[in-house]
C-alpha cells in the first residue's frame, strides 16, 4: 500500500493575496465567516492550522452592513473596565450609527478566530475594514472579490 504525505505549509514559502470585499448591504454574520475563512487560509488546499497561510482582506463601506432580525435594537455588546462593577453594554445600532461603524465587522471576524494566540493576532491584523468605499491600499492590487451576488441570503435589501 502506497501512502501518500502532504507537507505542512510555511509560512515562508506561501503567497498570500489581497482581496476586496465591499460590505454595503451584506449580512454581518455570513460576511464575517467567510473574511475569518479567508483569514485563516482554509480555503487553500495547502492549509495549516498552525501556520499562517492566509490572505489580506479589505472590507470597505463597513457602516453598511445589514443585521437581520432585530439585532440593531437587542444585540448587546459588553466589556468590562476592570472595576468593581464596571461592565459596560452597547447596542449593534448604536455603534453602527456612531464614531467607529466598522468595530461591529471586526468584532464578528475577530471571535471566529483561534482564541487569545499570537497565531490569531497575526491573523486579525492582516483584516482592515473602512467605514467608506475608500482605501489606502491600491498598491497592493487587490482582486475584488464579490461576495453579495454568491448567495441570495448574503444581502438584505433595506
Amino acid at each position: 500500500m502506497l501512502t501518500t504525505v502532504t507537507r505542512p505549509a510555511k509560512p515562508a514559502e506561501t503567497t498570500n493575496k489581497w482581496i476586496v470585499v465591499d460590505a454595503e448591504g451584506v449580512v454581518v454574520g455570513r460576511l464575517a465567516t467567510f473574511i475569518a475563512m479567508r483569514l485563516r487560509g482554509k480555503h487553500r488546499p495547502d492549509f495549516t492550522p498552525h501556520a499562517d497561510v492566509g490572505d489580506y482582506v479589505v472590507v470597505i463601506n463597513a457602516e453598511k452592513v445589514a443585521l437581520t432580525g432585530r439585532k440593531l435594537t437587542d444585540k448587546v455588546y459588553y466589556h468590562h473596565t476592570g472595576f468593581p462593577g464596571g461592565i459596560k453594554e452597547r447596542f449593534a445600532g448604536k455603534i453602527l450609527t456612531g464614531k467607529h461603524p466598522e468595530r461591529v465587522l471586526e468584532k464578528a471576524v475577530e471571535r471566529m478566530l483561534p482564541k487569545e494566540s499570537p497565531l490569531a493576532r497575526h491573523q486579525f491584523a492582516k483584516l482592515r475594514v473602512y467605514a467608506g468605499p475608500a482605501h489606502p491600499h491600491e498598491a497592493q492590487s487587490p482582486e475584488v472579490f464579490d461576495f453579495k451576488s454568491r448567495n441570495r441570503k448574503n444581502s438584505r435589501n433595506g
